[in-house]
């Protein structure tokens, strides 16, 4: 009876030790590096108005649409959702539909609709109509950043050549120069054009 009492107690100590070193310790110690290293990645990659109010994340697609949902002409537009309404981080998830499934096809013939309706005929490149993984994706192909640039320099009247060199300085490369394809930051180059 007493070894097992003092096994218990031995146990519990323990667990409490290593609570205090792992649970809070290193939580503690990592946020620390992370706030004196990497600041703004720490704090979630927030975009800030002159003003100091959060406008946005850079790691989270979302909408630039107007009050009815329609989308907003002068703002390149960035990949569909599948996260509900919106670009609701706590909704993130794909569907988990099929290349086959009708629905799928449905959204994807519908999406091609309000492309060619929003940016005219021609290629619509495969992220202007299909949502990604996480459905949050902040990022779009140089293809379909580049389909809107006529319609994003008619709605502002811009040059479309300062435009489209607006986006090229957007354009980011591979990561670690071979992973996934180069892409724009919709929320960057929205607020670059604001800025013009």
């Amino acid at each position: 009876m007493r070894t097992t009492l003092r096994t218990a107690g031995v146990a519990v100590r323990a667990m409490l030790v290593f609570t205090v070193l792992l649970g809070i310790g290193y939580m503690l110690v990592i946020t620390a590096v992370g706030q004196a290293a990497f600041p703004s990645q720490a704090n979630g990659s927030l975009e800030r108005s002159a003003d100091g109010q959060v406008i946005g994340s850079r790691l989270i697609g979302q909408s630039f649409t107007d009050a009815d949902g329609a989308a907003l002409p002068e703002y390149f537009q960035p990949r569909p959702s599948a996260a509900g309404d919106g670009y609701d981080s706590a909704a993130s998830s794909g569907s988990n539909l099929g290349p086959e499934n009708d629905d799928l096809i449905a959204s994807i013939e519908e999406r091609q609709a309000a492309s060619r309706e929003l940016d005219g005929t021609g290629a619509i490149p495969a992220d202007a109509v299909t949502a990604s993984g996480s459905g949050l994706d902040p990022d779009i192909s140089v293809a379909n950043a580049e389909r809107q640039v006529a319609r994003v320099a008619e709605a502002r009247g811009i040059p479309v050549s300062d435009i489209e060199t607006l986006v090229q300085q957007h354009v980011k490369p591979r990561d670690l120069g071979y992973l996934g394809d180069p892409r724009v930051n919709v929320l960057e180059l929205n607020r670059a054009l604001d800025a013009l």
